[in-house]
């Protein structure tokens, strides 16, 4: 499949459009960001950060990297990819940015899945410096940039298709830079995702509640659709990593994770639902 540079970047500070010069970003206010030489751009200033180091850390990035690449989401994958072709296949260049994209996987395996005639600018965007720097590492055909979903460095109604999956959603800054008819990608756990897994950590798992969509200002749902299934972790490494990756690695007791340590293997349910949104236009 072709993938062409994503060009449609905006400066985080004034909102203007980026120019390149060379592997310079400037804005007409004289704003400029350098590529660095791994490839990604850094377009988190410092007035948009929560901390030194904001996202997923060094160790969190290598655990999610290892775990992916077991496939045990791909039926997830599959889903993403068919939801995000268009039918038909456009003519012009389809633009996709993943919002909160990690270690860059699911763009990667979108580039192996999507048909070869379809023409693709694709970008992905982490608020972790580390989790961009291990995707550009790994692929030099996407465009790779640190940057915060409450303040996408993107163009207004530039992107055709915009993913965010287990991440934040932030409805405003997802309908700007949408185009017309253009579509979020929303990936979230459901309420049985992972649950031998919080059985072991915690002492008491809430009992299992029929999930709602969100609601998502400026949004319509247009299509919902459902991956369950299990999967086998047969051994304690890929448990740790399975833990490390998601949020109850930080927010889970000591014993809990005692516990979980001990294990060598373990049955585990995914329950991920992917739905699909549309930005709501004044008629």
């Amino acid at each position: 499949m072709p993938i062409e540079p994503f060009v449609e970047l905006a400066c985080p500070l004034d909102g203007e459009p980026l120019d390149q010069h060379d592997k310079t970003w400037v804005c007409p206010q004289g704003h400029s960001y350098d590529q660095a030489r791994q490839g990604y751009v850094n377009l988190l200033p410092v007035q948009h950060k929560r901390s030194k180091d904001p996202g997923d850390s060094k160790a969190m990035v290598a655990a999610r990297q290892r775990f992916l690449a077991t496939g045990h989401y791909q039926p997830v994958v599959e889903l993403i990819a068919r939801l995000c072709c268009p039918s038909p296949l456009p003519d012009a260049d389809f633009n996709i940015l993943d919002a909160g994209c990690g270690e860059g996987y699911y763009l990667r395996q979108f580039a192996e899945l999507a048909p070869a005639s379809m023409k693709v600018r694709m970008a992905g965007l982490d608020i972790s410096k580390d989790a961009v720097l291990a995707a550009a590492k790994q692929d030099k055909r996407q465009s790779w940039l640190v940057g915060s979903n409450a303040h996408l460095p993107v163009q207004n109604a530039s992107l055709d298709r915009l993913l965010c999956v287990f991440g934040f959603p932030v409805a405003n800054e997802f309908a700007r830079v949408l185009k017309p008819g253009g579509r979020l990608i929303q990936v979230d756990p459901g309420p049985a995702h992972l649950r031998e897994l919080r059985e072991v950590l915690y002492e008491r798992v809430d009992a299992q509640t029929e999930p709602k969509a969100p609601q998502l200002d400026g949004f319509q749902l247009i299509e919902e659709d459902e991956v369950s299934y299990s999967f086998r972790l047969d051994s304690g490494k890929q448990i740790q990593d399975l833990l490390a990756m998601t949020p109850h690695g930080h927010r889970a007791p000591k014993d809990g994770k005692a516990r979980v340590a001990a294990l060598t293997a373990l049955e585990v349910t995914a329950e991920i639902f992917v739905r699909v949104y549309e930005p709501i236009t004044d008629v």
